[in-house]
């Protein structure tokens, strides 16, 4: 009857546990398994491994002792019945040993008291009412009571499994089973005097009272509750402190809400078996009567369902581990590796120039031939014809443009430039335009601002005035591929406004980009009457062209 009361109350004890205190705690991480101070000393060379990435399992670390005190209800199951509710506390002292498995030192005290409600005759065994028998009390009947004390001492094993998350970092509710092995001792008093004298137990007949508790008020009116005689005792059995002592087993489950860090409350029920007694409740035989005395026997058990609090003790040492995750941190190393060795990443490239597909902005260039940063086959001179197929590899600018294989057509010597100009200017006379502006642009930009467009207005009139004269616009800087194209964009955006929106005759400008002696960012345009040059020329490298 009192283990089922006392299993009722631990359910109910647990739907409110679970409903009010069973919420999961932030998430995180439990501990850094890089912090050597939390490893004890005997765990180091793991740790070093670790750390060297020579091992791939972190050194378990030190973990906090928990301490905890409880009080509950205090209850023996056997052949008195038990009266509710008795009084139980008990004091812990628990050390993990892994993530799952802890074990824990209890010691216990509890008190319980048991009243009969109707009256037994069969009491010729038990020594405590032998003088009832002596004293030939009508019909010798009596009502069995009791009230004892039990000190008990356990080692348990407790397996925790609920702070293995596959979802969640941490929890705040442990659920966890123990059982263990440990002693006790008890003293059982009983109520059979009154005073001096014996009870007349025959003042309270059966079937005369209404209910349970007008009987129970009844039969606590006839007692006086002093519990002075001793109740029977074993000789065969060991005693402690003059106390008969018995080997025990004990088994329960429990759960612990976390409040923070350092302290836990806990509910817990408790059942312990001692070895072989049946005299927990002062009553060991059960017979059918005076005159039949056949001996049966059922062994006496306890319990305590308690409410307690725990405190995690221990310096440079992290929460105790069944609080912990032990997937912790794998989870965390699968989502930021910082000790996982990661393979060597291959990546395609598909021509073999040296540049991986998705930097190579030439991603076909043929095998052997030498290639820049971003994949593109290198052109030295700058000419538009790559190196593996132009023939002269380094052809002047004044030489340019080139064919098909690289090779460029050089401009006649001075002497027959000075003939030539002597026999033009002979017939048409010498160019008096003068000093035409040079036009400025920003960073790298081909395009033309206004104020550039205002310039260039300005010279068209001048050079639609001389028509006997031909404008050069010449670019400057050629040391790379990527300051040539720049400088050809330049030229070729100010030679088209002047076509296009100017109106001037295209056959008019000479081209020259990639020249020396000028500022990068500027095009000047000049009398070109005495020059040699192309009025066009194509890009020397259409890949890099501005936009």
């Amino acid at each position: 009857m009192a283990i089922k009361m006392y299993s009722r109350l631990l359910g109910l004890l647990c739907l409110f546990g679970s409903g009010a205190f069973a919420q999961e705690q932030g998430s995180g991480s439990g501990y850094n398994v890089y912090d050597s101070s939390v490893i004890p000393s005997r765990r180091l060379p793991q740790h070093t491994e670790f750390l060297a990435n020579n091992y791939p399992f972190p050194a378990k670390p030190r973990s906090q002792w928990e301490l905890g005190a409880k009080v509950g209800v205090f209850a023996i199951s056997g052949d008195v019945r038990s009266e509710f509710p008795g009084f139980g506390t008990a004091l812990h002292l628990r050390k993990a040993l892994g993530y799952v498995f802890s074990i824990r030192g209890e010691l216990g005290y509890g008190v319980a008291k048991g009243l009969n409600y109707t009256r037994s005759t069969n009491y010729i065994n038990n020594p405590a009412w032998q003088q009832y028998l002596n004293a030939g009390i009508p019909s010798q009947a009596i009502i069995y009571n009791y009230k004892t004390s039990i000190y008990d001492l356990s080692l348990q094993g407790v397996f925790a499994i609920h702070n293995i998350r596959f979802h969640r970092a941490k929890t705040g509710f442990n659920a966890y089973g123990f059982a263990g092995f440990g002693g006790m001792i008890y003293d059982v008093k009983v109520d059979a005097m009154n005073g001096n004298s014996m009870y007349d137990f025959s003042s309270i007949p059966p079937g005369v009272y209404k209910d349970r508790k007008q009987l129970r008020r009844a039969i606590k009116n006839l007692m006086d509750g002093t519990y002075e005689t001793e109740g029977e005792k074993d000789p065969l059995k060991p005693e402690v402190f003059g106390l008969p002592f018995r080997a025990t087993f004990v088994m329960g489950a429990g759960m612990q809400f976390k409040l923070n860090d350092r302290l836990n409350l806990a509910v817990e029920t408790k059942f312990t078996l001692p070895q072989k007694t049946d005299l927990l409740d002062g009553q060991q035989w059960q017979t059918n009567s005076n005159t039949n005395p056949a001996k049966t026997s059922d062994y006496d058990t306890y319990n305590l369902t308690s409410v307690g609090i725990n405190v995690a003790l221990g310096a440079k040492a992290v929460e105790p581990l069944w609080w912990l995750n032990p997937l912790d941190y794998a989870y965390n190393e699968l989502n930021q590796p910082r000790h996982m060795k990661m393979p060597k990443p291959i990546l395609d490239d598909a021509d073999g120039d040296g540049v991986t597909d998705q930097f190579d902005n030439e991603p076909n260039t043929p095998a052997g031939a030498p290639v820049d940063a971003h994949g593109v086959s290198r052109d030295t001179d700058g000419d538009g014809v790559p190196d593996y197929r132009d023939k002269e590899l380094i052809t002047p600018t004044q030489c340019q443009p080139v064919d098909a294989d690289g090779v460029g057509k050089c401009p006649p010597p001075d002497c027959c430039k000075a003939i030539d100009s002597l026999m033009q200017y002979g017939i048409r006379g010498r160019c008096n335009i003068g000093d035409l502006p040079s036009i400025t642009f920003r960073g790298r930009s081909v395009s033309l601002n206004n104020d550039a467009k205002a310039l260039l207005a300005g010279a068209a009139q001048r050079i639609r005035d001389n028509s006997e004269c031909k404008i050069a616009v010449v670019g400057y800087c050629a040391s790379n591929k990527a300051e040539q194209q720049v400088s050809w964009d330049r030229v070729n955006a100010v030679i088209n406004y002047l076509v296009e929106k100017e109106g001037v005759s295209a056959d008019r400008f000479i081209f020259k980009y990639g020249q020396e002696g000028g500022d990068c960012n500027t095009v000047d345009l000049r009398d070109g009457s005495r020059e040699e040059g192309p009025t066009t020329v194509p890009a020397p490298h259409p890949n890099l062209r501005r936009r």
